[in-house]
């Protein structure tokens, strides 16, 4: 998942990450972890249903449960209703001009939430055709010669981000097999030596991808240094 660009309103940890209508997966993360540091209530209040006020009364001979009027809220019913709001304005300040006019007709922060989950990944058939598009880009995933280890990792990357933003995430060790799997050809030593010497249950994907750059970077300076060599025998010829 590419880094969005010109955001800068979003890098402070006092102002919720900003959505400009590009990179919603990125955003949608950022906004899940920002709520979690603020008040992990405020993400319940957004995920789930608004913090309504209810109280019982009677209906004939039945007890039925309706929304308590706002003239008998008590101190703990006013605070449900305050971080109703809250949720709702951490949303609307992390928005632009053109998402809020696409849902400035919601009356709770899990309205406005939902609008822009549909909005932007789609109704749940849409939502599952990207996911069957990126699991197949995921599968069918191979490093190209010549290509540096961390250009191979930032596009894998992408695709397992998006995956996990839509709720259907890879597991590590997984991740690690796929890594070593589609390592080009002129990396198979290296791999058989990886698979031989460690345990692929427990290996990160930081330890593998530090070991394999290291790997590139010693043999990188091996060919240079080989080829300098080269050059002063030439010079003596």
């Amino acid at each position: 998942m590419a880094a969005p660009l010109n955001l800068e309103e979003g890098q402070s940890s006092h102002r919720p990450p900003h959505f400009n209508g590009h990179f919603y997966c990125w955003w949608k993360v950022r906004m899940h972890d920002y709520l979690m540091a603020e008040d992990s209530e405020l993400r319940d209040i957004i995920l789930d249903v608004p913090l309504v006020p209810m109280m019982e009364e009677k209906d004939g001979e039945k007890t039925i449960t309706v929304p308590k009027p706002r003239q008998k809220y008590d101190d703990a019913d006013r605070k449900k209703i305050e971080k109703g709001f809250k949720a709702k304005t951490l949303l609307v300040c992390g928005i632009g001009p053109d998402e809020y006019n696409r849902v400035s007709a919601c009356e709770s922060a899990k309205e406005i939430w939902d609008c822009l989950l549909t909005a932007h990944e789609g109704t749940k058939q849409v939502k599952e055709s990207k996911i069957d598009m990126l699991t197949s880009r995921y599968e069918n995933f191979k490093m190209k010669e010549g290509e540096t280890i961390h250009d191979m990792f930032t596009k894998l990357s992408s695709i397992t981000n998006e995956l996990r933003s839509l709720g259907e995430p890879i597991s590590m060790t997984k991740q690690v097999r796929e890594v070593l799997r589609i390592l080009s050809k002129s990396w198979e030593s290296k791999v058989d030596a990886i698979t031989e010497a460690k345990d692929l249950k427990v290996l990160t994907m930081d330890a593998l991808i530090g070991n394999l750059k290291t790997h590139e970077m010693n043999r990188n300076y091996d060919l240079s240094k080989g080829s300098q060599e080269g050059q002063v025998i030439d010079v003596e010829v």
